[in-house]
């Protein structure tokens, strides 16, 4: 034991993980970078070309129209998603007649492909043979039958939709988890204090949970920063580029196009967006955990 707890072996033991991480994580992200600052095809010697990329973005409608519609999923998916989860958690912690099987459902959508989600989800929201437009056109209320997905509009709120629906179970079980490392003590002896089940949540459920709540919106935040089947199954970015998300035109610039030393300029900018965002919002949880310790709420 005293052999396997030596520093040397630590390092041994991770060694493995750590060349994993560097081959498939960082390594990639290096030479996408390398890439954005060059004029290259694909084919050939690429050109340097300095920040030239970078600029061009600003100018880029398109890449604009990207990112406010990534930024549209990400705010409609975490209104969505993180009280809806917390919610359904909490559902799913009580002890009921079959609420493993529940669990299950709930969580399955989360092992489907986005492609096949995508695909599913486009015979239900497609403008002109999808299910919702039918059923409203027989009912006689055809005149909400919008272009659900595939218009200048709609199309980032139904990702947010499809996202969430697809995460749910997944964030959910998360927060389940973090239900169930909640001392039942806790709560016996609030309930000898009077304390109804709503104050049980505010004061003990929702605190204990702070952790959580971070960690899946730190997770809701990359998994919209890279939507891409979903988009690219219901609309592949039409019309005109106008439902695009980051990944979608980055790889439709980069694959399509052939500008491939711009479409990686477009893969950067995804990263560096997402890592502000992760960032801004833990500093912004972390002067409110202070503001809410320093007054002793």
């Amino acid at each position: 034991m005293r052999w396997f707890s030596s520093n040397t072996n630590k390092i041994m033991l991770l060694l493995p993980t750590l060349l994993i991480y560097l081959t498939y994580i960082m390594m990639p992200i290096v030479i996408a970078t390398y890439y954005s600052f060059t004029s290259f095809s694909g084919i050939g010697k690429p050109k340097y070309v300095g920040l030239a990329n970078f600029q061009r973005l600003f100018d880029d409608p398109i890449f604009m129209i990207a990112l406010k519609n990534t930024f549209i999923v990400l705010l409609v998916t975490l209104l969505l998603l993180i009280p809806g989860s917390f919610l359904l958690s909490l559902l799913l912690n009580k002890k009921i007649k079959g609420v493993g099987s529940l669990r299950a459902i709930n969580y399955s959508p989360s092992i489907i492909a986005p492609i096949m989600v995508g695909l599913i989800w486009v015979f239900i929201l497609d403008p002109q043979i999808g299910l919702i437009n039918t059923l409203l056109e027989r009912i006689g209320l055809g005149r909400l039958a919008f272009e659900w997905i595939g218009g200048d509009t709609l199309t980032p709120f139904s990702v947010a939709i499809i996202q969430s629906w697809q995460s749910l179970g997944y964030i959910a079980t998360i927060f389940l988890a973090g239900l169930t490392l909640i001392p039942s003590e806790l709560y016996e002896a609030a309930e000898m204090d009077g304390a109804s089940k709503f104050k049980q949540l505010i004061n003990i459920t929702i605190p204990l949970l702070n952790e959580t709540f971070k960690l899946n919106i730190i997770l809701v935040i990359t998994l919209c920063f890279k939507i891409f089947e979903t988009v690219l199954q219901l609309t592949n970015g039409g019309p005109n580029h106008l439902s695009d998300v980051l990944v979608t035109y980055m790889y439709s610039t980069t694959f399509i196009a052939g500008e491939y030393g711009y479409g990686m300029a477009i893969a950067v900018a995804s990263l560096i967006a997402t890592i502000v965002f992760s960032g801004a919002f833990l500093g912004f949880y972390s002067l409110g955990r202070r503001l809410y310790n320093k007054e002793g709420v």
